[in-house]
């Protein structure tokens, strides 16, 4: 399926000469004898090792591993050079199975942004299509790579071709042709399934095609190709090229794609058979050291993963006996705070339980003063409105007699004026005591009237009512402040008595108004006193 070209032979050289064999990844140089060959002067020869048939089916015919690595170098070097065409969409899928085959399963510990830039993965054509940055192309990439994990490179590689081999322009081969005498240029594409004709500017969509097993006979004849179909009653297809090297070169490529589309539909050959057994064990056998290397990595990471849970773990032990250590000092100078301040509280308490004897000893001695004192004001100022009441019967009782005494006037008055009596003189000799004095001879005028006369009598009598009753009336107060005073010093001996008993129970309480009532009392008291 490999052949090997030589470029620019020209004239013949010495009889050894360098060679440099180029495969799509590697290079080796050693010397060659001349024996008809004319090679070019160049030193040294350089010759490009390719394949020459693509396959129909990649999955079936590539049976060596080295076979598939190369042929997946070629295509996709083909495709990135546009001479195969691929869509935008599909470069990216393409590019990203490349990625994967390189640089293995996506780890975004050591993937990190930027590390696709010295890596040639989408045709200059897709590049120039859209407006992207090669981080926005690099993003789309990744993010299909991503998807790709757990594929060997053998895989992806096969992955890659598979998308390839559906691609228009996959496998074809193109010539310049021209169309019987009309020189109408077309363009010849031989490939797997054919022969292909195309119009000079659409290599994708072929006009006319004829499949290997469609056609019964190529014939060649200088510069004429002539292409006769298996079915007689189509046309004969003719076309021509002008330059013969070319047109040996698409003689060997019809019958070589002629004959392995035959052999493909056949039974293989045993040598084929045993490459395939044998390419199918060592599959097997890789895949089972892909899969010990598998369970092996994934062991190691677990084992990784364990360990760095224990470090992790110890790290957060150690972190959390650090705190506990600290937490513990911190406890012990809390305690120490803790022990001083409660000698401190001690102390303090013992000072206030002096204090508070004293001030228990004092209240004892104060208690009952603040309640005598309020009571004595209270019964100085009931004293004093009793006192005050008694002045006011006092004045009422002057006021009686003064008028008893100006009607007793008056009256004394009214006698004398109105009864005027004669007395005779007294005598001067020693007449008889039994003398009387003769009352018929007395000369009396008595001219009054006696309506005026019983007048006088009701308002006497009336203003004596009423002295008696007003003197009756303070009689009868006199008694009742004297009774109250009475009961009043009883009921004080009887409330120091029970403030005497009730200090021993609980403190009274003494609002801070007794003292403002205290001072109004005394005011007033003196006031009133």
């Amino acid at each position: 399926m490999f052949t090997m070209s030589i470029l620019g032979l020209k004239k013949k050289q010495p009889k050894t000469f360098k060679v440099k064999v180029s495969t799509m990844d590697a290079e080796m140089e050693f010397s060659c004898e001349v024996l008809d060959q004319e090679v070019p002067k160049d030193s040294p020869i350089t010759f490009h090792f390719l394949a020459k048939f693509f396959p129909e089916k990649v999955e079936d015919e590539l049976v060596q591993e080295i076979t598939q690595h190369l042929f997946f170098l070629q295509v996709k070097k083909q495709i990135l050079d546009e001479e195969i065409f691929c869509s935008p969409e599909a470069s990216v899928l393409l590019a990203s199975y490349a990625v994967q085959a390189k640089y293995g399963d996506y780890d975004p510990n050591f993937h990190k942004p930027g590390f696709l830039a010295q890596d040639e993965l989408l045709p200059k054509r897709v590049l120039m299509q859209y407006q992207m940055t090669p981080d926005m192309w690099e993003e789309k990439i990744t993010a299909w790579y991503a998807e790709h994990r757990n594929i060997t490179r053998d895989e992806a590689e096969m992955e890659y071709l598979k998308i390839a081999q559906d691609l228009e322009m996959y496998g074809v081969s193109y010539f310049s042709i021209t169309q019987n005498k009309r020189d109408t240029e077309l363009l010849l594409g031989v490939d797997a399934q054919g022969l292909h004709i195309y119009s000079p500017n659409n290599k994708l969509s072929p006009n006319k095609s004829f499949p290997w097993s469609g056609i019964r006979n190529i014939s060649y004849s200088e510069k004429e190709f002539t292409i006769k179909p298996l079915d007689k009653k189509k046309e004969v297809f003719k076309f021509y090229s002008s330059q013969l090297r070319v047109n040996k070169l698409i003689l060997q490529l019809c019958i070589g794609n002629h004959d392995l589309f035959m052999r493909r539909r056949k039974v293989d050959s045993i040598e084929v058979q045993q490459m395939k057994a044998q390419a199918k064990e060592e599959k097997a056998r890789k895949k089972v050291e892909r899969q010990i290397l598998a369970r092996e990595k994934q062991m190691r990471e677990e084992a990784e993963r364990a360990k760095e849970d224990m470090e992790r773990r110890l790290f957060q032990l150690q972190d959390e006996a650090r705190m506990a250590n600290e937490a513990l000092l911190r406890s012990e100078e809390t305690a120490d705070l803790l022990a001083e301040k409660a000698q401190i509280a001690e102390e303090e308490a013992k000072l206030l339980a002096h204090k508070a004897a004293e001030a228990e000893q004092e209240r004892q001695r104060l208690e009952v003063t603040p309640w005598r004192l309020s009571f004595s004001i209270h019964v100085l100022y009931f004293v004093a409105f009793r006192l005050k009441e008694a002045d006011h019967l006092k004045q009422d009782l002057n006021e009686a007699k003064d008028a008893e005494r100006k009607a007793k006037q008056k009256l004394l008055e009214i006698t004398k004026s109105t009864y005027p009596v004669m007395f005779p003189p007294p005598p001067t000799g020693p007449e008889s005591p039994d003398t009387t004095l003769d009352m018929g001879s007395m000369s009396v005028r008595m001219d009054f009237k006696d309506s005026d006369m019983k007048r006088l009598s009701m308002e006497i009598e009336r203003e004596r009512l009423e002295y008696m009753e007003k003197s009756k009336h303070l009689q009868d107060q006199l008694k009742e402040l004297k009774s109250e005073i009475e009961s009043l010093k009883l009921e004080e001996q009887q409330q120091a008595g029970l403030y005497s008993l009730r200090s021993y129970a609980e403190p009274p309480y003494i609002p801070h108004s007794n003292v403002r009532n205290t001072q109004t009392y005394r005011l007033l008291t003196t006031t009133n006193l």
